[in-house]
């Protein structure tokens, strides 16, 4: 078995606790597996070392880092029979949780030898991949300023939940979404949150679609209309419980959707802040990539 390992130095996890990860390779990895290290070194450069480890043969590309990081990987991956491993060292973990990789890197490393390997849908807004989630309005607004901070983690990421809710403006528009016969128009009013889950949550357990399957080949689109800040810490509670459908969230299945909004907002991939827009084309790619679950 070949295995490349795509290490990402700057995620929060290595800054506070750096990882022997070529030690631990060696104390866990049964002898023979060929085994080759490598670091990124600025953003989009997983995306072309996947790419490149899949061309030369890899059997399995590993993602060590963050949300970012894995969605990096991912995409060089896509269409390859190379398989993405994960060893989980961010905040979130979102892929590597619903795929139940051990977040332990030790676990994580021998579960590349003994995990089982299978095909996932992904999903691309504008474009752009993703494998958990892609979320227009206050999701892509906190990814924005997360991305602006200098500290990272959960803790940071909830303080800019709080920090942030004043400051958000929702806006209005119409999402199109697949019917049997095209695509169906659902009026978007005082937008909060419109969330294209692959996967059912955004990480740290958050489950924003709990139904989502990311084998189905398709997207679960949710909506949340702008709540009182009291609202808000009720749809917080209810993503942590596996409750938010039964709170106001608004959901449509669908394969592609296209989105019109009266002005721009912020949108993220997999919690990486992207840009922001006005219009939005959504799909889904069925079994598009393989992974080590």
């Amino acid at each position: 078995m070949a295995i490349v390992f795509l290490l990402n130095p700057a995620s929060g996890a290595h800054r506070r606790s750096p990882l022997d990860l070529a030690g631990l390779i060696k104390r866990v990895l049964p002898l023979g597996t060929q085994v080759h290290l490598r670091h990124t070194e600025y953003a989009g450069h997983a995306t072309a070392l996947a790419r490149e480890a899949a061309a030369q043969g890899a059997d399995v590309v590993v993602a060590v880092g963050g949300d970012g990081t894995v969605n990096e990987v991912a995409a060089g991956l896509l269409g390859t029979p190379a398989a993405l491993g994960i060893v989980a060292r961010g905040s979130g973990n979102g892929l590597a949780r619903h795929l139940r990789v051990p977040l332990e890197p030790g676990a994580a490393l021998r579960h590349l030898v003994k995990g089982y390997r299978t095909t996932i849908d992904a999903g691309r807004i504008n474009g752009r991949p993703f494998f958990c989630t892609a979320g227009i309005g206050f999701d892509g607004h906190i990814s924005r300023e997360f991305a602006k901070s200098h500290a990272r983690g959960l803790l940071t990421y909830t303080k800019l939940l709080f920090s942030e809710f004043g400051a958000y403006r929702p806006t209005s528009g119409t999402l199109f979404y697949d019917e049997a016969n095209g695509l169906a128009p659902h009026e978007l009013r005082e937008l909060f949150v419109l969330t294209f889950a692959n996967a059912a949550q955004y990480g740290n357990n958050a489950y924003i679609a709990p139904m989502a399957d990311i084998q189905d080949g398709t997207l679960d689109a949710c909506v949340l209309r702008h709540p009182t800040f009291w609202g808000a810490m009720g749809i917080a509670a209810g993503m942590m419980t596996r409750s938010l459908p039964r709170l106001g969230a608004t959901y449509f299945r669908t394969t592609r959707a296209r989105v019109a909004l009266h002005s721009p907002l912020p949108f993220h991939a997999d919690g990486e802040y992207v840009g922001a827009a006005s219009d939005f084309e959504v799909e889904v790619v069925p079994g598009a990539l393989r992974v080590v679950a």
